[in-house]
């Protein structure tokens, strides 16, 4: 087994194992920030150089409202996709994004919404709640139907890639500053990447403590207790 190992400016690095020919690789991705701390909620789009043939099935998504929060915090879908956004509260909500990429208006509802709906131009979409102002969540509409968000210990897995040359594209809720897309060699195997980003680490957006913010079924504010 021959190990290489590449490091590119601004704290990126990559190392790639080179293993008998297989007919599709694996693609392991740990992000840290410049103190080496894990960083969750990192959007990572890989750009194959050459598009595939046969295009990549969409699934299904969601983003939930619970708790007055958006769940998850940060999504990430391919271009085409549509999002359910189902109210899992007694409370009902008023989801909106002015954003250039989606503008929408989901008016207050308690349950399922009427139909998901199709992000169908690439972009960020910042979303809102027009009942509970600290309620914030992001949906990242990647170009590229090769995209996911890093878990909790700031790993993501890639699999059945295709062998070859690839973009590597980065965004955080959080970075202080734009990250420019990166070149990446993926040989056939398994592959381990390493990336760091800059940013500003922030509590995530919550709902506010039990006598604050409460709001009844029609969506109007209650008195704090």
């Amino acid at each position: 087994m021959i190990l290489n190992r590449v490091v590119f400016a601004l704290g990126f690095s990559v190392s790639t194992c080179l293993l008998p020919q297989v007919m599709a690789s694996e693609l392991n991705i740990t992000l840290v920030d410049l103190q080496q701390q894990v960083i969750a909620d990192t959007v990572v789009e890989l750009i194959p150089a050459v598009v595939p043939d046969r295009a990549m099935p969409i699934e299904h998504y969601e983003i939930f409202q619970k708790n007055r929060t958006f769940i998850p915090f940060v999504l990430a879908i391919p271009k085409g996709a549509k999002v359910d956004f189902p109210n899992l509260d007694r409370t009902r909500h008023h989801v909106y994004s002015f954003s250039e990429a989606k503008p929408f208006e989901l008016k207050l509802y308690v349950g399922q919404a009427e139909a998901p709906i199709l992000f169908d131009k690439p972009g960020l979409v910042a979303l809102g709640c027009n009942i509970h102002d600290y309620m914030q969540a992001f949906i990242y509409v990647a170009d590229s139907p090769i995209v996911a968000v890093t878990d909790e210990r700031g790993e993501i897995a890639f699999k059945d890639l295709a062998a070859g040359q690839y973009q590597v594209k980065l965004w955080h809720p959080w970075q202080k500053a734009a990250s420019e897309p990166r070149d990446l060699l993926i040989a056939n195997g398994d592959n381990q990447l390493s990336l760091s980003l800059d940013i500003e680490r922030q509590a995530k957006p919550s709902a506010p403590p039990s006598g604050f913010g409460h709001f009844d079924a029609q969506g109007k504010p209650l008195h704090a207790k």
